[in-house]
């Protein structure tokens, strides 16, 4: 089952180690397709760009994050790698820009001006709460059918030690804070996270 989750704790992009999975050609190409996934939803027609690369066929956990004049206008994800990459970005991006209840849906003009902001997520693994490293992993807690994410980068934006991560992420999940070390389930991640402004800065328009 596919599990779409708005974060509250919205990706940035200074500072924070991540893989280096994805050529600068492919993240200029994913996004695109997340501008295309929500202009193409606002003008009613079917979207124009094709990624008929392996790579992008393969599931994977994804969030988009989107900007209006350096403002949070959305942010939208798959913690689960349950669908295909592009379709992820799509849908995600689609989510964001409409679904996001803490914001009114993104209109045509808002639409042209936004940035985005991709987080591409590992898969998940089990791991011990002392293994966790700040600013690498970032957490998923469930227990009881309750589930929270937090992304990587969030600890570091909020100078957070490795237990108030863990306490905030069993939080997220409406657990109490001490679930991490009282029956909950622990998964790291990481994830690799760019956005508009990383693309142009390194020469890719």
């Amino acid at each position: 089952m596919s599990t779409q989750s708005n974060d509250s704790q919205a990706p940035g992009n200074a500072g924070i180690p991540c893989p280096n999975e994805f050529t600068y050609l492919e993240r200029r190409q994913l996004l695109t397709l997340a501008h295309e996934a929500i202009l193409s939803a606002l003008e009613h027609r079917e979207i124009t760009i094709l990624l008929p690369s392996a790579r992008f066929a393969a599931p994977r956990g994804a969030f988009t994050t989107i900007y209006l004049h350096s403002q949070l206008r959305g942010c939208v994800g798959y913690p689960l790698p349950t669908a295909p990459l592009h379709r992820a970005i799509v849908e995600t991006a689609r989510g964001a820009a409409f679904e996001d209840t803490r914001f009114r849906v993104l209109t045509l003009e808002e639409a042209r001006e936004i940035e985005v902001s991709l987080s591409i997520l590992s898969p998940l693994k089990r791991g011990a709460p002392e293994e966790v490293e700040l600013g690498m992993h970032g957490l998923l807690v469930s227990k009881d059918g309750r589930r929270g994410l937090l992304l990587p980068q969030v600890p570091l934006e909020h100078g957070w030690d490795r237990v108030t991560f863990l306490e905030q992420t069993c939080k997220k999940a409406g657990l109490p804070l001490d679930a991490w070390k009282s029956g909950a389930t622990v998964e790291v991640f990481t994830a690799e996270i760019f956005g508009d402004r990383d693309v142009v800065r390194n020469g890719l328009p």
